[in-house]
This record gives structure tokens, sequence and C-alpha cells, in this order.
């Protein structure tokens, strides 16, 4: 893998580059794109505090984690800057209230 691939690659094709080395997935993935490479529309939809965070903030009634596509759909105002916006449910999902500690 080059540097030169790693800048200009799609985001589908960097996937699919990186996910052929062993131990590497989704997740991994999405994670570099986002604090690595700093690509700024990247929706990390298999992190669990991201999961978790969209239940809190859209309100979802199921127990479930959303899936992906549900992600993806709830999501696309967000469009170009979901990295931005995954950190912030991060935030939310690791937040406490004011009288927790």
């Amino acid at each position: 893998m080059t540097e030169e691939l790693l800048q200009t690659a799609s985001d589908e094709e960097l996937v699919k580059a990186l996910t052929a080395v062993k131990g590497i997935g989704l997740w991994t993935c999405h994670v570099f794109m986002i604090f690595q490479l700093e690509r700024p529309d990247v929706l990390p939809t298999g992190d669990f505090g991201v999961q978790k965070a969209f239940n809190a903030f859209f309100n979802l009634t199921h127990e479930k984690k959303p899936t992906p596509a549900e992600m993806e759909r709830l999501s696309d105002a967000w469009r170009p800057y979901r990295s931005y916006a995954s950190y912030y449910m991060w935030k939310l999902h690791h937040a406490r209230a004011p009288d927790q500690k």
C-alpha cells in the first residue's frame, strides 16, 4: 500500500485494500480513515458507541442497535461531514449527566 493510494483511493477502494490484510476489519478502516487520513465523511456504522448514541439522539425505540443502512439514512443530512458528527456521537455516548461522577 502506497502513500498515494491512501490519499487518492475512494473510501470503498481503501476499505477493500485494508481489509485484505488479516486482522483489519471495517471498524479499523473507518477509525483509520477518520483519525489518520482525516477524511471528513466517514460514518463508522460498526462502532458500538456510535450505534448507542444514534439510538439516544434519534429517540429510536427499539432495543437493538440500528442497522448500517438505518444509520446511513438517518445521517444523510450530515454529509459531507459525517466524521465530525460521529465524533459528537462518541461524545454523546460517553457523556454523563452533571450529577453523575
